[in-house]
Protein backbone atom coordinates (compact mmCIF):
# COMPACT_ATOMS: atom_id res chain seq x y z
CA UNK A 1 0.00 0.00 0.00
CA UNK A 2 1.73 3.38 -1.20
CA UNK A 3 1.74 5.23 1.94
CA UNK A 4 0.76 9.46 1.95
CA UNK A 5 3.66 11.52 1.86
CA UNK A 6 3.23 14.34 3.81
CA UNK A 7 4.99 17.99 4.36
CA UNK A 8 4.91 19.62 7.63
CA UNK A 9 5.08 23.17 7.74
CA UNK A 10 5.46 25.14 11.21
CA UNK A 11 7.72 27.22 12.70
CA UNK A 12 7.57 25.85 16.32
CA UNK A 13 10.32 23.44 16.74
CA UNK A 14 8.44 21.78 19.47
CA UNK A 15 4.90 21.87 17.76
CA UNK A 16 7.09 20.37 14.76
CA UNK A 17 8.33 17.74 16.32
CA UNK A 18 5.51 16.80 17.97
CA UNK A 19 3.72 15.93 14.73
CA UNK A 20 6.02 14.57 12.73
CA UNK A 21 6.71 12.02 16.00
CA UNK A 22 2.77 11.34 16.02
CA UNK A 23 2.37 11.03 12.54
CA UNK A 24 4.55 8.86 11.39
CA UNK A 25 2.99 6.20 14.28
CA UNK A 26 0.26 5.58 11.02
CA UNK A 27 1.28 3.16 8.72
CA UNK A 28 -0.83 5.26 6.04
CA UNK A 29 1.54 7.96 6.84
CA UNK A 30 5.02 9.07 5.70
CA UNK A 31 6.58 12.47 6.48
CA UNK A 32 8.79 13.44 3.54
CA UNK A 33 9.86 16.18 4.97
CA UNK A 34 9.10 19.43 7.79
CA UNK A 35 10.02 23.19 6.56
CA UNK A 36 9.69 25.97 8.90
CA UNK A 37 8.77 28.65 6.77
CA UNK A 38 7.22 29.31 3.33
CA UNK A 39 10.41 29.36 1.29
CA UNK A 40 11.58 26.13 2.83
CA UNK A 41 8.88 24.72 2.07
CA UNK A 42 8.64 25.86 -1.29
CA UNK A 43 12.03 23.78 -1.93
CA UNK A 44 10.75 20.38 -0.10
CA UNK A 45 7.65 20.76 -2.11
CA UNK A 46 10.09 20.47 -5.32
CA UNK A 47 12.26 18.06 -4.40
CA UNK A 48 9.64 15.69 -2.27
CA UNK A 49 6.69 16.17 -4.48
CA UNK A 50 4.56 15.51 -0.99
CA UNK A 51 0.84 14.77 -1.50
CA UNK A 52 -0.47 16.62 1.09
CA UNK A 53 1.07 19.38 2.82
CA UNK A 54 -0.24 20.70 6.68
CA UNK A 55 0.59 24.27 6.85
CA UNK A 56 0.48 26.98 9.79
CA UNK A 57 -1.26 29.91 9.29
CA UNK A 58 0.99 32.34 10.89
CA UNK A 59 4.79 31.90 9.99
CA UNK A 60 8.03 34.00 9.60
CA UNK A 61 8.95 35.79 6.45
CA UNK A 62 5.87 35.11 4.72
CA UNK A 63 2.28 34.22 6.39
CA UNK A 64 0.66 31.11 5.17
CA UNK A 65 -2.29 32.42 3.46
CA UNK A 66 0.28 34.48 1.12
CA UNK A 67 2.60 31.21 0.53
CA UNK A 68 -0.82 29.52 -0.34
CA UNK A 69 -1.73 32.59 -2.60
CA UNK A 70 1.79 32.00 -4.55
CA UNK A 71 1.51 28.45 -4.28
CA UNK A 72 -2.16 27.17 -5.52
CA UNK A 73 -1.25 28.73 -9.12
CA UNK A 74 1.74 27.30 -10.22
CA UNK A 75 1.87 23.85 -7.92
CA UNK A 76 -1.66 22.94 -6.57
CA UNK A 77 -1.48 20.75 -3.61
CA UNK A 78 -4.23 19.41 -0.82
CA UNK A 79 -3.39 21.85 1.99
CA UNK A 80 -4.67 20.99 5.90
CA UNK A 81 -4.39 24.13 7.78
CA UNK A 82 -3.72 24.07 11.26
CA UNK A 83 -4.44 27.30 13.52
CA UNK A 84 -5.46 29.03 16.16
CA UNK A 85 -9.40 30.85 17.08
CA UNK A 86 -9.08 33.18 14.03
CA UNK A 87 -11.01 34.08 11.35
CA UNK A 88 -7.65 33.91 9.09
CA UNK A 89 -8.35 30.34 8.24
CA UNK A 90 -11.12 31.24 6.13
CA UNK A 91 -8.73 33.48 4.18
CA UNK A 92 -6.26 30.63 3.67
CA UNK A 93 -9.65 28.25 2.88
CA UNK A 94 -10.71 30.80 0.13
CA UNK A 95 -6.94 30.90 -1.60
CA UNK A 96 -7.16 27.30 -1.80
CA UNK A 97 -6.86 24.95 1.03
CA UNK A 98 -8.67 21.31 1.18
CA UNK A 99 -9.66 21.78 5.09
CA UNK A 100 -8.10 23.17 8.75
CA UNK A 101 -7.93 21.96 12.26
CA UNK A 102 -7.66 23.71 15.00
CA UNK A 103 -4.59 24.45 16.67
CA UNK A 104 -4.60 22.44 19.70
CA UNK A 105 -2.99 24.34 23.24
CA UNK A 106 -0.07 21.61 23.86
CA UNK A 107 -0.99 21.00 27.48
CA UNK A 108 -0.43 17.52 28.05
CA UNK A 109 0.93 14.54 25.49
CA UNK A 110 -2.25 12.79 25.68
CA UNK A 111 -4.22 15.83 24.23
CA UNK A 112 -1.77 16.57 21.37
CA UNK A 113 -2.14 12.59 20.27
CA UNK A 114 -5.96 12.46 20.61
CA UNK A 115 -5.93 15.78 18.26
CA UNK A 116 -3.85 14.01 15.67
CA UNK A 117 -5.47 10.92 15.92
CA UNK A 118 -9.14 11.61 15.42
CA UNK A 119 -8.57 15.21 13.93
CA UNK A 120 -5.56 15.92 11.71
CA UNK A 121 -4.91 12.63 10.98
CA UNK A 122 -8.37 12.36 9.40
CA UNK A 123 -8.35 15.63 7.89
CA UNK A 124 -4.75 14.96 6.01
CA UNK A 125 -6.61 11.34 4.66
CA UNK A 126 -9.20 13.29 3.63
CA UNK A 127 -7.57 15.83 1.68
CA UNK A 128 -4.96 12.96 0.22
CA UNK A 129 -8.45 12.49 -2.03
CA UNK A 130 -9.23 15.46 -2.78
CA UNK A 131 -9.67 17.53 -5.93
CA UNK A 132 -7.61 20.73 -5.45
CA UNK A 133 -8.94 22.06 -8.59
CA UNK A 134 -12.06 22.67 -7.25
CA UNK A 135 -11.30 24.36 -3.84
CA UNK A 136 -10.12 27.73 -5.58
CA UNK A 137 -13.18 30.60 -5.15
CA UNK A 138 -14.70 30.56 -8.60
CA UNK A 139 -14.55 34.45 -9.83
CA UNK A 140 -17.14 36.36 -7.88
CA UNK A 141 -19.59 37.54 -11.00
CA UNK A 142 -21.73 40.24 -10.58
CA UNK A 143 -24.56 38.72 -8.27
CA UNK A 144 -27.46 36.95 -10.15
CA UNK A 145 -30.66 38.19 -10.26
CA UNK A 146 -33.40 35.74 -9.49
CA UNK A 147 -37.37 36.02 -10.43
CA UNK A 148 -38.54 37.43 -6.45
CA UNK A 149 -39.97 34.13 -4.09
CA UNK A 150 -43.54 34.18 -3.90
CA UNK A 151 -44.28 32.41 -0.94
CA UNK A 152 -42.43 32.87 1.65
CA UNK A 153 -43.28 30.36 4.58
CA UNK A 154 -40.95 28.05 2.92
CA UNK A 155 -37.27 26.33 4.47
CA UNK A 156 -34.10 25.72 2.47
CA UNK A 157 -31.73 23.66 4.60
CA UNK A 158 -27.65 22.93 3.92
CA UNK A 159 -25.35 20.46 4.73
CA UNK A 160 -21.71 20.60 3.76
CA UNK A 161 -18.39 19.02 5.14
CA UNK A 162 -15.28 19.38 3.17
CA UNK A 163 -14.85 22.56 0.98
CA UNK A 164 -17.86 23.67 2.27
CA UNK A 165 -17.10 26.87 3.90
CA UNK A 166 -16.57 28.16 0.47
CA UNK A 167 -19.16 26.01 -1.15
CA UNK A 168 -21.95 27.53 1.06
CA UNK A 169 -20.24 30.54 0.01
CA UNK A 170 -20.84 30.15 -3.40
CA UNK A 171 -24.27 29.37 -2.87
CA UNK A 172 -25.62 31.82 -0.64
CA UNK A 173 -23.76 34.75 -2.01
CA UNK A 174 -26.20 34.60 -5.08
CA UNK A 175 -29.13 34.56 -2.74
CA UNK A 176 -31.41 37.71 -2.12
CA UNK A 177 -33.26 39.17 0.92
CA UNK A 178 -36.16 37.83 -0.70
CA UNK A 179 -35.20 33.88 -0.44
CA UNK A 180 -36.84 31.61 2.73
CA UNK A 181 -35.44 30.99 5.91
CA UNK A 182 -32.18 29.08 5.58
CA UNK A 183 -30.69 26.65 8.17
CA UNK A 184 -27.40 24.90 7.53
CA UNK A 185 -24.89 22.63 8.94
CA UNK A 186 -21.22 22.72 8.34
CA UNK A 187 -18.69 20.48 9.96
CA UNK A 188 -16.75 23.03 11.91
CA UNK A 189 -14.61 22.99 15.15
CA UNK A 190 -16.51 24.87 18.05
CA UNK A 191 -15.56 28.83 17.61
CA UNK A 192 -15.28 28.86 14.23
CA UNK A 193 -18.40 29.12 13.30
CA UNK A 194 -19.67 31.92 14.77
CA UNK A 195 -16.58 33.63 12.91
CA UNK A 196 -17.31 31.98 9.68
CA UNK A 197 -21.23 33.35 10.03
CA UNK A 198 -19.91 36.59 10.60
CA UNK A 199 -17.74 36.49 7.52
CA UNK A 200 -21.06 35.30 5.40
CA UNK A 201 -22.91 37.76 6.71
CA UNK A 202 -20.51 40.80 6.07
CA UNK A 203 -19.77 39.59 2.34
CA UNK A 204 -23.65 38.38 1.40
CA UNK A 205 -27.25 40.26 0.50
CA UNK A 206 -28.93 38.14 3.50
CA UNK A 207 -28.14 38.44 6.80
CA UNK A 208 -26.04 35.12 8.97
CA UNK A 209 -25.55 34.37 12.58
CA UNK A 210 -24.26 31.30 14.44
CA UNK A 211 -27.63 29.59 15.66
CA UNK A 212 -28.73 29.62 19.24
CA UNK A 213 -32.30 27.71 20.69
CA UNK A 214 -34.91 29.89 19.67
CA UNK A 215 -33.90 31.73 16.98
CA UNK A 216 -36.89 32.43 14.44
CA UNK A 217 -35.69 31.33 10.87
CA UNK A 218 -36.63 34.25 8.61
CA UNK A 219 -36.78 35.10 4.97
CA UNK A 220 -33.33 36.64 3.97
CA UNK A 221 -32.16 35.03 7.08
CA UNK A 222 -29.61 32.00 7.48
CA UNK A 223 -28.86 30.55 10.67
CA UNK A 224 -25.68 28.45 11.12
CA UNK A 225 -25.20 25.62 13.69
CA UNK A 226 -22.98 26.00 15.71
CA UNK A 227 -19.49 23.73 16.13
CA UNK A 228 -18.80 21.94 19.08
CA UNK A 229 -21.12 19.59 21.08
CA UNK A 230 -24.63 20.55 19.68
CA UNK A 231 -26.79 19.50 17.28
CA UNK A 232 -29.38 21.50 15.48
CA UNK A 233 -32.89 20.84 14.60
CA UNK A 234 -35.72 22.76 13.48
CA UNK A 235 -38.89 23.18 15.48
CA UNK A 236 -42.09 24.85 15.22
CA UNK A 237 -43.55 26.95 17.79
CA UNK A 238 -47.34 28.29 17.32
CA UNK A 239 -46.89 28.33 13.86
CA UNK A 240 -43.44 29.53 13.36
CA UNK A 241 -40.08 28.36 12.32
CA UNK A 242 -37.17 28.08 14.64
CA UNK A 243 -34.37 26.11 15.51
CA UNK A 244 -33.09 24.49 18.78
CA UNK A 245 -29.81 23.90 20.05
CA UNK A 246 -29.05 20.54 22.54
CA UNK A 247 -26.13 18.66 23.03
CA UNK A 248 -25.95 15.15 22.12
CA UNK A 249 -23.20 12.07 20.74
CA UNK A 250 -22.05 12.30 17.53
CA UNK A 251 -23.84 11.18 14.82
CA UNK A 252 -22.05 9.65 11.54
CA UNK A 253 -19.11 10.65 13.63
CA UNK A 254 -20.38 14.58 13.62
CA UNK A 255 -21.65 16.67 16.46
CA UNK A 256 -23.77 19.29 14.50
CA UNK A 257 -24.59 16.36 12.23
CA UNK A 258 -26.37 17.27 8.62
CA UNK A 259 -28.21 14.52 9.33
CA UNK A 260 -29.99 15.71 12.71
CA UNK A 261 -30.60 18.86 10.98
CA UNK A 262 -32.56 17.20 7.53
CA UNK A 263 -34.50 14.78 9.38
CA UNK A 264 -35.89 17.44 11.64
CA UNK A 265 -36.54 19.51 8.57
CA UNK A 266 -38.38 16.24 6.83
CA UNK A 267 -40.51 15.95 10.00
CA UNK A 268 -41.02 20.02 10.60
CA UNK A 269 -41.68 21.30 7.21
CA UNK A 270 -42.27 18.73 4.86
CA UNK A 271 -43.27 19.49 1.15
CA UNK A 272 -42.52 23.34 1.94
CA UNK A 273 -38.70 22.59 2.32
CA UNK A 274 -35.69 22.72 -0.14
CA UNK A 275 -32.53 20.28 0.79
CA UNK A 276 -29.32 21.14 -0.21
CA UNK A 277 -26.32 18.56 0.18
CA UNK A 278 -23.16 20.16 -0.85
CA UNK A 279 -19.27 18.71 -1.17
CA UNK A 280 -17.49 16.39 2.22
CA UNK A 281 -16.17 13.25 2.95
CA UNK A 282 -18.54 10.30 4.32
CA UNK A 283 -22.45 10.05 4.18
CA UNK A 284 -24.00 12.24 6.60
CA UNK A 285 -26.94 14.34 5.67
CA UNK A 286 -27.70 11.29 2.63
CA UNK A 287 -30.09 9.45 4.87
CA UNK A 288 -31.83 13.07 6.34
CA UNK A 289 -31.86 14.19 2.59
CA UNK A 290 -33.77 10.84 1.77
CA UNK A 291 -36.21 11.34 4.48
CA UNK A 292 -37.07 15.04 3.25
CA UNK A 293 -37.66 14.12 -0.08
CA UNK A 294 -40.23 10.81 0.95
CA UNK A 295 -41.39 13.82 2.78
CA UNK A 296 -42.25 15.65 -0.31
CA UNK A 297 -39.19 18.47 -0.20
CA UNK A 298 -37.08 19.01 -3.11
CA UNK A 299 -33.73 17.89 -3.26
CA UNK A 300 -30.43 19.18 -4.78
CA UNK A 301 -27.22 17.40 -4.84
CA UNK A 302 -23.66 19.13 -5.50
CA UNK A 303 -22.35 17.17 -9.05
CA UNK A 304 -18.86 15.31 -8.92
CA UNK A 305 -17.16 18.33 -11.26
CA UNK A 306 -17.22 21.09 -8.87
CA UNK A 307 -17.30 18.76 -5.19
CA UNK A 308 -13.31 18.96 -3.64
CA UNK A 309 -14.74 15.93 -2.24
CA UNK A 310 -17.63 13.73 -4.09
CA UNK A 311 -18.27 12.07 -0.94
CA UNK A 312 -21.99 12.95 0.79
CA UNK A 313 -23.32 14.18 -2.25
CA UNK A 314 -22.52 10.64 -3.78
CA UNK A 315 -23.80 8.73 -1.34
CA UNK A 316 -27.09 10.88 -0.99
CA UNK A 317 -27.27 10.21 -5.23
CA UNK A 318 -26.81 6.55 -4.75
CA UNK A 319 -29.52 6.26 -2.12
CA UNK A 320 -32.30 8.43 -5.13
CA UNK A 321 -32.10 11.10 -1.87
CA UNK A 322 -31.26 13.72 -4.86
CA UNK A 323 -33.72 14.82 -7.23
CA UNK A 324 -31.46 17.69 -8.75
CA UNK A 325 -27.79 17.09 -9.22
CA UNK A 326 -26.05 20.37 -10.10
CA UNK A 327 -22.93 22.28 -10.43
CA UNK A 328 -22.19 24.35 -7.34
CA UNK A 329 -22.52 27.50 -9.70
CA UNK A 330 -25.74 26.22 -10.43
CA UNK A 331 -27.19 25.29 -7.33
CA UNK A 332 -28.45 28.95 -6.33
CA UNK A 333 -30.38 29.39 -9.93
CA UNK A 334 -32.19 25.92 -9.13
CA UNK A 335 -33.30 26.83 -5.54
CA UNK A 336 -35.28 30.10 -6.62
CA UNK A 337 -36.77 27.79 -9.59
CA UNK A 338 -38.06 25.20 -7.38
CA UNK A 339 -39.15 28.19 -5.29
CA UNK A 340 -41.39 29.68 -7.19
CA UNK A 341 -43.02 26.38 -8.36
CA UNK A 342 -43.48 25.52 -4.93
Amino acid sequence: MRRIKVLVVEDSILFRELLVQNLSRDPEIQVVATAKDPYEARDAILKHKPDVMTLDVELPRMSGIEFLRKLMPQYPLPVVVISSLSDKVFDAMSAGAVDFVAKPAVSSRVQLEDFIKNDLLVKIKIAASAQVSNTKRSAILNQQTYPSVKGKNKIVAIGASTGGTEAIFHVVKEFGTDIPGIVATQHMPPGFTAMYAKRLNDQCRIAVKEAQTGDRVLPGHMLVAPGGDTHMRLVKVNGVYQVECKRGPKVNGHCPSVDVLFDSVAKTAGADAIGIILTGMGGDGAKGLLAMRKAGAKTIGQDESTCVVYGMPKVAYDLGAVEYQEKLSDIAGRTYALLNRM
